[in-house]
C-alpha cells in the first residue's frame, strides 16, 4: 500500500507506515498460528508506545480545528479502534477474528485519512495553521518510535 506524504502533515503519514507494519505482523502471527497471548502482548506494547500518542496528536492537532463529517469520522474510527484494542488487551473471549478485525479497521482508517481526511484538511486549514501543525509534529517526533518489541513472533520458526 502506497502512502502519500502530505506536505504539512507528512509526519503523521510516516506514522501510518509503522501502523501498516504493525498490522502485517499481526496478520503474519495469525497465519503462523502463534499464541494469541504473544500477539496480545505486542498489541499492548504498540498501543502504549506509539498508537495512543499518534491518535492524540491527530485529535489535538487536526480534528479540533474543523468540525465536519470527515473529522467526526476520524474521531469515531479512533474510538472504535481503541475499543477493539481494549478488548484484545483484556484477553476475555478474544479469538483470531478480533485481531483480524482490528487489522482491517486500522487499514480502513489509514486509507480514509490518507485519501480523504488529510487532503481535505490541507485544503481547508489556513497555511499558517498547517505550518504550525508541521512545526509541532517536528518537535514531538524528535525521538522516533522504534518498534523493537522483543518477541518477534511474526518471524517464521
Amino acid at each position: 500500500m502506497a502512502i502519500k506524504s502530505n506536505s504539512y502533515i507528512a509526519r503523521l503519514s510516516q506514522d501510518h507506515h509503522l501502523e501498516h507494519s504493525f498490522c502485517k505482523r499481526i496478520e503474519k502471527g495469525i497465519e503462523l498460528d502463534v499464541s494469541l497471548d504473544r500477539i496480545r502482548n505486542y498489541v499492548s506494547f504498540f498501543w502504549e508506545q506509539h498508537l495512543r500518542k499518534h491518535f492524540l496528536e491527530e485529535e489535538q492537532l487536526l480534528f479540533k480545528s474543523i468540525d465536519d463529517v470527515f473529522c467526526t469520522k476520524g474521531k469515531e474510527d479512533h474510538i472504535s479502534i481503541i475499543s477493539e484494542i481494549e478488548k484484545i488487551v483484556s484477553g476475555n473471549n478474544v479469538g483470531k477474528h478480533n485481531y483480524l478485525h482490528l487489522v482491517s479497521s486500522i487499514y480502513q482508517h489509514i486509507n480514509f485519512e490518507e485519501r480523504v481526511l488529510f487532503p481535505h484538511l490541507e485544503l481547508l486549514l489556513p497555511e499558517e495553521e498547517l505550518k504550525n501543525i508541521q512545526e509541532r509534529l517536528s518537535q514531538s517526533h524528535l525521538d522516533s518510535f522504534e518498534d523493537d518489541f522483543s518477541d518477534e513472533f511474526w518471524q517464521s520458526n
